[in-house]
């Protein structure tokens, strides 16, 4: 039997926050451009282990585990496909026993990234050899002591609902997290409101979106996600640090403390429950953003104005779904005109 236990947590709480990156912050660590990150839960594990203390005392309620990139294809880039069992169950209890160490409940998300493959009919990867892999990941994850399969970063519906499947046989709740980074949709043309019918057909834990480019984007997908989603569906927002920048030889993000803590005020009013940061965010952002939601006052779902004036600029797609236009004129997707989906549609994956 599986016990759940993010779902008694967020029946205690209007919000849990989730932890800020794990690549830029090992890459202060350390790890050097082209070394898996996945192999330092056994070459490094002191160093995976004091990140995740450092984002459990900065607040957060949910760690992710070392494992973005531990499924079969990404591992062969570096010689270790055959190590999936064991990297995954290494990442797994890393957190786990850092997860434990507290006086509180701190719960391990199982992190599950991409496969770096495209499925067929477009790829050769096939939708079965997928879902194997990633049960293979999921099953590892359980092993090692992960309360959640946490799959994100995801582009294409294809390789989303393998991952889930792929996961599912683990036993334990899922949650999905797409990246929508280009003019408000994904890589491969997903909207928040087609995430929010995959949501419902395969009764995710919670969903919402990761990484992308920036605060301002990431409260525009809450906002049309939650716009298409069921009254009682757990958004996620896990927003970059800010935009990357090229400075004295190494990848900086832009985001302040503040930004970050004002992002997680608007995520919160957006109608995310479950809120963190992706890429560029450290302790020291997330320990702002759990002060902030912790005096914040929630307000009224925020306007594209107000978005932008406390954020930043919004992308054209992002800004038009916010007006419920969807036409290829307006930026948002290509096809015809229409009006945003309602809930109904949505959850049939209508857009």
């Amino acid at each position: 039997m599986t016990t759940d236990r993010l779902t008694p947590l967020l029946a205690q709480r209007p919000w849990l926050l989730a932890d800020g990156a794990m690549g830029s912050n090992l890459f202060a660590r350390g790890l050097t451009s082209g070394e898996a990150p996945e192999l330092w839960n056994t070459e490094h594990p002191q160093r995976i282990r004091e990140l995740q203390r450092s984002f459990i005392e900065a607040g957060a309620d949910i760690i992710l585990t070392n494992s973005f990139g531990g499924n079969r294809h990404r591992l062969k880039l570096h010689q270790a496909e055959g190590r999936v069992a064991e990297l995954n169950e290494a990442a797994a209890s890393l957190a786990r026993a850092e997860a434990d160490r507290q006086d509180r409940v701190v719960l391990v998300g199982g992190s599950m990234g991409p496969t770096g493959e495209i499925l067929a009919p477009l790829g050769p990867l096939s939708a079965a050899e997928a879902r194997e892999s990633f049960a293979e990941q999921a099953a590892a994850l359980a092993r090692g002591g992960a309360d959640i399969l946490w799959i994100e970063t995801m582009s294409s519906a294809e390789e989303t609902e393998a991952a889930i499947e792929g996961a599912r046989q683990a036993g334990l709740p899922v949650v999905t997290t797409l990246s929508f980074d280009t003019n408000g949709r994904t890589m491969m043309g997903i909207t928040p409101a087609e995430l929010a019918g995959l949501s419902q057909r395969h009764h995710l834990a919670a969903c919402g979106s990761n990484c992308g480019v920036g605060a301002a984007e990431m409260v525009a997908s809450i906002l049309n996600l939650a716009a298409a989603a069921d009254a009682s569906a757990i958004l996620v927002a896990k927003a970059n640090c800010g935009i990357p920048q090229y400075v004295d030889g190494a990848i900086r993000f832009n985001g302040t403390p503040e930004l970050m803590a004002d992002y997680a005020r608007l995520a919160l009013d957006a109608g995310a429950r479950i809120i963190g940061g992706c890429c560029g965010t450290t302790p020291e952002h997330l320990r702002a953003m759990r002060q902030a939601l912790e005096t914040h006052v929630r307000g009224p779902k925020p306007s594209l104005e107000t978005i932008e004036a406390r954020l930043g600029a919004l992308t054209a797609g992002a800004a038009a779904q916010l007006r419920g236009e969807m036409d290829r004129q307006a930026g948002a997707a290509p096809g015809a005109s229409q009006r945003r989906p309602s809930r109904r549609t949505a959850a049939r994956g209508e857009s």
